[in-house]
């Protein structure tokens, strides 16, 4: 059996957060990747803190959709502690264009994010298409179809 700690701050974002479906993705991710055990700390925040946060740790001065942190990661032990920190504003700016909610779209960078996580990339076209391709197969697992860009 897993050891899973999935723990999701999301301040006044909680009529859109579903965070049972945040950690049901997580646990999803960590279980196909072999991870045995794992603290995961979610944080749904507004574009303010993270354009603070992406300046502080990639001295990039605006706000993104996505961070993670990968904190320990022990392979032979098979666990993992990392953070995921997903910007609410972003989502319902970029949900609209794809034609589902900000509440499916945090979603998709809390999977995004995770993948960082277990190791996934997508520095390069071939990385992205499988970060891409592993993405739409939790959100379909999830029950959402999207059409995710390349």
């Amino acid at each position: 059996m897993a050891g899973y700690t999935i723990e999701i701050n999301a301040d006044d974002q909680s009529q859109v957060i579903d965070r049972a479906r945040l950690k049901k993705a997580v646990r999803l991710i960590l279980q196909d990747a072999g991870i045995r055990s794992a603290e995961i700390s979610i944080a749904i925040v507004n574009d303010e803190r993270m354009r603070a946060l992406n300046r502080q740790y990639l001295e990039h001065d605006y706000p993104t959709d996505v961070l993670s942190f990968v904190l320990e990661h022990d392979p032979e032990e098979k666990s993992l502690d990392g953070e995921i920190v997903a910007s609410s504003d972003y989502a319902a700016r970029e949900a609209s264009r794809y034609g589902w909610t900000t509440g499916d779209e945090v979603l998709l960078y809390v999977i995004h994010g995770c993948l960082h996580l277990v190791g996934h990339d997508d520095t390069t076209p071939q990385a992205k298409r499988v970060m891409r391709a592993a993405e739409a197969h939790y959100l379909s697992g999830l029950g959402l179809e999207h059409r995710l860009e390349s």
